[in-house]
């Protein structure tokens, strides 16, 4: 992993970079359409950790160097442990799919353009929020390769989009516009062409302005929900509240609101 762009490896590499509470995690290879491979999967896993364990940091973001999001995966490189029955996805770090525990808590927004194929549109739909450039183009072309999508696609969509608009697409592999992907409800706002990682930056400063404690809880309880169901999210409410209630930001909270002032959350 690498806070600089300079570097350069044949098999890509993930950068990061922090500004203020805000981690910005970027897909770099964009000699190869950004398409991954078994060490920029480890990197992005690395990354995924320190954004959850710095307690500095409040909000990713997940963006690409280059034109192209990612193309997908670089199958030549995973073949043999596609083969062998052997894991592809990362089982360092924390799973930027967020297929497996320990899950993540601090939201990320995702920055989508150019090419958004397989892997990149399984990224994007394990965060929290997503903004597509308007010429973004989107394909879970698998069956086309002879495998299917096996990092959350079959059930995120079906989630998202209904049976029908995820099996369309699923079984198709066909290309789709943001508009569509706006549509399924895979992504939250379009915006004009090099204008995706602004207005990503502009929501993830709104995220880091609440309070650092508050947000994670309310990740947590969402993918509670998604992964147990409502009752055990609801059986959840009150130890968490009363966990919240009793912190300095919750104090805090209360505060800033009788001094009419804003919040100055510490995340204590």
């Amino acid at each position: 992993m690498s806070s600089s762009t300079t570097e350069r490896h044949p098999d890509g590499q993930i950068t990061t970079e922090q500004r203020s509470h805000i981690f910005l995690i970027g897909i770099d290879r964009p000699e190869k359409y950004n398409g991954f491979t078994p060490k920029m999967f480890a990197e992005l896993a690395d990354a995924y950790a320190e954004l959850e364990h710095n307690d500095e940091l409040r909000v990713g973001i997940l963006h690409a160097h280059g034109k192209h999001f990612t193309a997908g995966l670089d199958l030549p490189k995973f073949a043999d442990a596609m083969k062998a029955g052997e894991p592809i996805l990362p089982t360092n770090g924390v799973d930027p799919f967020s297929l497996k525990p320990p899950f993540r808590t601090t939201p990320i927004v995702a920055a989508m353009k150019g090419i958004c194929y397989t892997a990149a549109i399984e990224l994007m739909l394990a965060t929290e929020i997503v903004v597509s450039a308007e010429s973004a183009r989107y394909s879970q072309l698998e069956v086309g390769r002879g495998v299917m999508a096996a990092a959350g696609a079959t059930f995120r969509m079906v989630e998202r989009a209904g049976w029908g608009n995820a099996m369309k697409i699923l079984l198709t592999g066909y290309e789709f516009t943001a508009e569509e992907a706006l549509h399924y409800k895979f992504i939250q706002e379009i915006v004009p062409d090099g204008e995706e990682l602004n207005r990503a930056l502009e929501l993830a400063a709104l995220i880091a302005q609440q309070a650092p404690l508050a947000v994670r809880a309310t990740v947590k309880s969402s993918r509670t929900y998604f992964f147990d169901g409502p009752q055990a999210t609801v059986a959840d409410y009150i130890p968490i509240m009363t966990e919240l209630s009793n912190t300095e930001d919750a104090a805090e909270g209360v505060q800033s609101f009788i001094e009419k002032r804003p919040p100055l959350y510490t995340g204590q």
